[in-house]
């Protein structure tokens, strides 16, 4: 890559690029060279391989008081029944739509004088003054796709043998998509939320604790 980006910069000034711009892009290269050469000098030992590759790797900002170390697994109860969250996600992608179903426009007659225009948007622009569009302007296009949050959704219950999060109300997003759940930023979180996150227990060490031995009980005389 860093090859491919090294000869494109030259056939860039070749093709005509100004001197700044030409800079601009042998710096960058030669502070990417620089992070890539330290990236590939770590050993083994500094890259930590102990953890499965995830399908989805996002970041949550937190105080440094609820740090985690690397590796921590989050179960579902990490959220109490009760308790309000956001739930952010892509919604469903709708394709290209017209001004009728993407911005609700009333359209055009139905009749009098109008011939196939009738889910038209009309004119988008004034007179020779401004002479343009402006940007922003609602018209037809790509509909959908979006990054969407759903706010103070209650959680009802939750499942940690399977992963489950119950709440009442609905979640953006088509189905198998990927949701980001979070705090409600508009309520309290209550004083039974576990802190700083709801881990996973580490049950192998628990089966291997030793069993603690009770002497039995002496008869009474």
């Amino acid at each position: 890559f860093m090859l491919l980006f090294k000869e494109l910069i030259y056939r860039g000034v070749s093709a005509g690029m100004t001197p700044a711009r030409t800079k601009v892009a042998r710096e960058w290269y030669r502070d990417a060279a620089q992070q890539a050469e330290g990236i590939a000098s770590l050993t083994p030992s500094k890259v930590i391989r102990s953890f499965e590759p995830k399908r989805k790797v996002v970041e949550f900002r937190v105080q440094e008081n609820a740090l985690l170390e690397p590796g921590t697994e989050l179960v579902a109860s990490h959220f109490v029944p009760g308790q309000f969250i956001d739930v952010t996600g892509n919604s469903q992608g709708k394709g290209f739509a017209g001004v009728m179903k993407r911005w609700n426009f009333a359209g055009l007659e139905a009749s009098h004088g109008v011939s196939v225009s009738h889910r038209s948007h009309g004119s988008t622009g004034q007179r020779q003054d401004p002479g343009r569009v402006f940007k922003g302007k609602k018209m037809a296009g790509h509909m959908g796709t979006t990054q969407i949050t759903t706010q103070n959704l209650e959680v009802v219950s939750v499942d940690d043998a399977q992963g489950f999060i119950f709440v009442r109300g609905c979640v953006p997003g088509a189905d198998n998509g990927f949701l980001l759940v979070k705090d409600a930023v508009k309520k309290g979180t209550p004083t039974s939320a576990p802190f700083p996150a709801g881990v996973r227990k580490n049950e192998v060490a628990a089966e291997a604790a030793p069993a603690v031995e009770t002497s039995p009980e002496q008869p009474q005389e």
